[in-house]
């Protein structure tokens, strides 16, 4: 019975191999027609896109433009809400008289103290906290206090201690700075993969060779958001400190303006601001795409 299972499978082997010029004929000798292939599916595409040059820029301009219309066709009181063409007006005449650049340059320099101060505390407090259990255990924990604290509610208290003067105008907006810079940096420097710090010690790396080649790299998408965010709450602390008690600049420049409902002066310092925000926050995206050129992402 084995043997006659086996013959019928040899038999049934030799019947189904046909030889390969003779599979695809038809049964009257002639070539069969060929089948049309299959139509190629069109892969779709999830991506965001292409990116278009100075494709930032879309947004602001439509937003002057829809601006520039309502005020055209009367649909703004321009006692309320002064139009491009006021505003312009006031901006030239506000340059003409040097106002308004000594007030910019004032301003520029407490954002830029501020920055600074803010980007050293943070970045310096998130590698502390990063890199040993005991300075997390130290640090991480008044921070992430401090996170929930408004930089904004402590003005009081930084008034009682410092005064009104420059002190305590850089010092608000480098506490606003340096939280942003820590919590960003830190949770880049603990999210490093830990089988990059399992590699570094397989390899004996040094310290300076293990924040040189792996935290440093792994850290810095975290330090460009947070970089970024900073630059934010540079401008956003400015805002406030310059109109307490302040004597220059764009801050003070706009209380003045309230005093006698010059709406028209408030919106060249709102403009001032959002001008300085976004080259801010255009410059830092710059560097990053640069520095970080190695990545590839959706932002392109």
């Amino acid at each position: 019975m084995t043997e006659l299972l086996t013959n019928a499978r040899t038999a049934g082997r030799v019947n189904t191999a046909v030889a390969p010029e003779e599979a695809g004929k038809r049964p009257d000798g002639r070539a069969p027609t060929p089948r049309p292939a299959p139509p190629r599916s069109t892969r779709r595409r999830l991506g965001p896109g292409r990116a278009v040059p100075f494709g930032r820029l879309i947004g602001p301009v439509l937003v002057i433009a829809l601006w520039w219309f309502a005020s055209a066709i009367g649909y703004l009181d321009p006692r309320i809400l002064s139009g491009p063409g006021t505003v312009l007006s006031t901006a030239s005449d506000l340059i003409s008289s040097g106002r308004l650049q000594d007030n910019v340059l004032i301003s520029l320099q407490r954002a830029g103290l501020g920055l600074f101060f803010g980007v050293t505390a943070g970045v310096l407090l998130a590698v502390a906290a990063g890199l040993s259990r005991t300075g997390e255990y130290l640090l991480d924990g008044p921070l992430q206090i401090k996170r929930a604290i408004p930089s904004l509610a402590m003005l009081p208290l930084l008034i009682l201690w410092l005064g009104i003067g420059e002190q305590m105008k850089v010092t608000v907006i480098a506490l606003g700075v340096a939280v942003n810079m820590y919590i960003n940096t830190y949770a880049s420097l603990t999210g490093i993969d830990s089988r990059y710090v399992e590699l570094a010690e397989g390899l004996d790396l040094s310290r300076a060779q293990f924040v040189r080649k792996v935290v440093v790299p792994g850290s810095l998408p975290g330090f460009f958001v947070g970089l970024r965010l900073g630059v934010t709450a540079s401008w956003l602390g400015l805002i406030v400190v310059e109109q307490v008690n302040a004597t220059s600049g764009i801050g003070y420049m706009m209380f003045q303006a309230q005093q006698y409902a010059q709406s028209d002066v408030i919106i060249v310092g709102l403009v001032a601001y959002g001008i300085f925000g976004f080259a801010s926050d255009a410059a830092v995206r710059a560097v990053e795409r640069r520095v970080l050129s190695w990545r590839r992402t959706l932002a392109g």
